[in-house]
């Protein structure tokens, strides 16, 4: 039986996660960098978070952070701004280096850099610009922020990074909201609700567990009448991803389906979001973000906030992968649909950050 959920789904998954979920609470963070790194430690330790090997922003040779400074004071100087130099300056260095040059910022002109971009800058060139400022577990906390502010709630935005996001980089995301002291120790963290999980990180797997873990979630879907979706997140939030991808094996003998389309059967909105997001990372999560990337791009308009939020935080991690498999999924270049889906500054600062063709 297909279900349509209510906004249940994604505060089942924010508790497996354990993330505050209070809008009332979340919109008090100080999102800035002093906010969360209060020794130099600390700051590596955040600079450490989210960032990986295969990404198209590489360390720039030559780096240095006080020419780096003139060249953007340069930039905002007298009437207009200079855009192309502040592209040429941001997207080219790393999250590590534009702390570096936040700081000798900071020590030559004695004002906050990003505040003063936002003054000069605007639109979504703007919001590619600040996203860059920020180190990866911040910005990841002003997306969540921004998508429960308000009426309504931005619910891909949740599910592109929680579903998507390590223990690790889960657990720090949830100290930059401590240190921000936009949470409370009671009934902020749906405690009553939460299971206290944490995906294993292991490479085990359990080939009798799994067998198990497979008629689990077949007996919480397709072999009932509703979904059991607690029982679901049970499995897919705690195993680690070598037992899962054993479990979806065992899951399509049990079912004779894939997981993904039985997931598609019985549930809708938010909740289908949620479960086949988990799914896909698991399974390969370049693909899944380059899908993601692909239909914010699609069709007449283009959802900007999905388009940003990937390559702002995908452009150090992997984002040589995720050109790979956009390629391989779409027949086209990540590139090309980037440069005929949008337009001016934007459209620069994103082909810095998605490299070549």
């Amino acid at each position: 039986m297909k279900i349509t959920p209510d906004g249940a789904a994604v505060k089942l998954l924010l508790c497996y996660k354990r993330i505050p979920a209070r809008v009332t609470e979340l919109t008090r963070c100080h999102l800035s960098f002093a906010a969360f790194c209060t020794s130099s430690l600390e700051s590596l330790n955040l600079l450490t978070m989210a960032i990986g090997k295969r990404g198209t922003v590489t360390e720039a040779a030559g780096f240095n952070a006080e020419e780096d400074v003139q060249k953007l004071r340069e930039a905002m100087k007298g009437a207009g701004t200079n855009e192309e130099a502040i592209t040429e300056v941001l997207a080219r260095r790393t999250v590590a280096q534009r702390q570096r040059i936040k700081e000798a910022y900071k020590q030559s002109v004695g004002k906050d850099l990003a505040d003063d971009l936002s003054s000069e800058l605007s639109g979504n060139f703007r919001s590619v610009v600040l996203g860059l400022l920020m180190l990866p577990p911040v910005y990841d906390a002003y997306e969540l922020k921004f998508a429960m502010k308000g009426a309504g709630t931005e619910e891909a935005c949740l599910i592109d990074i929680l579903a998507s996001r390590t223990n690790a980089e889960i657990q720090t995301l949830n100290g930059v909201y401590k240190k921000g002291k936009c949470v409370s120790s009671v009934d902020t963290m749906y405690d009553m609700r939460s299971i206290s999980a944490g995906r294993d990180e292991s490479d085990n797997v359990d080939e009798a567990q799994a067998v198990l873990d497979a008629k689990d979630i077949y007996e919480a879907g397709e072999a009932r009448w509703g979904t059991d979706e607690v029982k679901f997140l049970t499995v897919l939030c705690v195993r680690n991803e070598k037992h899962l991808l054993r479990v979806f094996q065992e899951y399509q003998k049990i079912s004779g389906r894939d997981i993904e389309d039985s997931i598609k059967r019985e549930m809708s909105g938010s909740l289908e979001d949620v479960f086949l997001a988990i799914v896909k990372c698991i399974k390969n999560k370049p693909a899944f973000f380059a899908e993601r990337l692909y239909k914010s791009m699609k069709g007449l308009g283009t959802t900007d906030s999905v388009l940003i939020r990937i390559m702002v935080a995908r452009a150090e991690v992997d984002m040589l992968d995720i050109k790979a498999q956009f390629l391989k999924m779409y027949g086209k270049t990540l590139h090309s649909f980037i440069k005929g889906d949008t337009s001016g500054d934007y459209r620069k600062i994103l082909l810095v950050l998605c490299g070549g063709e």
